[in-house]
């Protein structure tokens, strides 16, 4: 299943995604979590200390061994070059399972011991004072993408993605790539207004989106974030002594959350669950050549010197039924 958490800078959305990625560990379901943020704080808020979180092998500084690798023998793509964000796989590429070793999660991959489970967690990569004016950060979250195009993932295993902020998450088809997004707001304006941005762009493409409220303190907050956000607003935290002494450095047994908390993480976990029911793996498909050819027309086809077009397999359809089929 692969969730996507997402919300205004400051709104939350990295300590929710990271309690939720406990929740799943503590209940022995495997889980791979995915910091895509500009500001790189999931590895923090799963408790490692700074010199590790900074070592994290970047995904981002990987993209051509994670080109090279799921180019596989796909005769449409005819040199890692040529691959962007957006490529979708096709006959012959190779596809990311979660349940196996492969190149990219052996070169980007880092296990995270937790009291109460183990986590995989991937990186992006910070935006370094190299890229500053010459790179946009999408370059590096294109490493994200690319990957969650050629995953082939089941039920019973989770991704969760820590997204960028606002509505920079539609800068690419990622917005697209997932079974459930909870958008975390805060009670204010500012802070259901990527809410609206985000229902509004969202609402053509059938992706499913729930809202979690964050920092509240009152029913009127409540009341608030229902008004706004109506039968869309799933559930809501609000000050957690346990999420403040993560922050201040000093972890406490995930076991020591409050009840009241854990029960919106298996709120967002039984909700989750649920929408493997409405997986459709021909819209996701349809969806991901969409944005490819889109990208290939508006830039990809100039800077390649490829039609990129051309790299569509139109009988391809990426689903659960390939799991058990690879190239060598």
């Amino acid at each position: 299943m692969k969730i996507a958490f997402v919300g205004k800078g400051g709104s939350g959305k990295t300590t929710l995604s990271s309690l939720f990625v406990r929740h799943l560990a503590a209940e022995r379901v495997p889980v791979t979590a995915v910091d895509a943020d500009i500001n790189q704080h999931l590895g923090a808020a799963l408790g490692l200390d700074d010199d590790r979180a900074a070592a994290l092998t970047p995904m981002g500084g990987r993209l051509p061994l994670i080109k090279e690798y799921l180019r596989g023998e796909n005769p449409r793509i005819t040199s890692a070059e040529s691959m962007i964000k957006t490529t979708p796989p096709g006959e012959g590429s190779r596809l990311l399972r979660l349940d196996e070793d492969n190149p990219v999660f052996g070169e980007c991959a880092h296990t995270v011991e937790l009291e109460d489970g183990v986590v995989r967690l991937l990186v992006t990569g910070p935006f370094t004072e190299a890229d500053l004016g010459v790179a946009c950060y999408h370059s590096k979250t294109g490493a994200v993408e690319l990957c969650l195009n050629h995953l082939v993932d089941g039920r019973d295993e989770y991704v969760v993605v820590d997204m960028t902020a606002g509505s920079d998450s539609f800068a690419s088809g990622m917005f697209t790539r997932f079974d459930m997004t909870f958008l975390v707001a805060e009670p204010t304006r500012k802070g259901v207004s990527v809410y609206r941005q985000y229902r509004e762009y969202a609402r053509d493409f059938g992706v499913a989106l729930k809202v979690v409220g964050n920092k509240v303190q009152s029913a009127e907050d409540v009341e608030f974030l229902r008004s706004e956000a109506g039968e869309d607003l799933l559930a809501v935290f609000g000050h957690s002594d346990w999420v403040r002494t993560l922050e201040r450095g000093r972890p406490r047994p995930f076991a020591e959350l409050a009840e009241s908390d854990r029960q919106v993480l298996r709120t967002l976990h039984a909700t989750a669950d649920a929408s493997y029911a409405r997986r459709d793996w021909t819209r996701y498909t349809q969806q991901m050549v969409h944005f490819h050819l889109k990208n290939a027309a508006g830039w990809g086809n100039a800077k390649t010197g490829v039609d990129l077009a051309a790299q569509v397999d139109p009988a391809f359809v990426l689903g659960e039924h390939l799991a058990q089929r690879q190239p060598a």
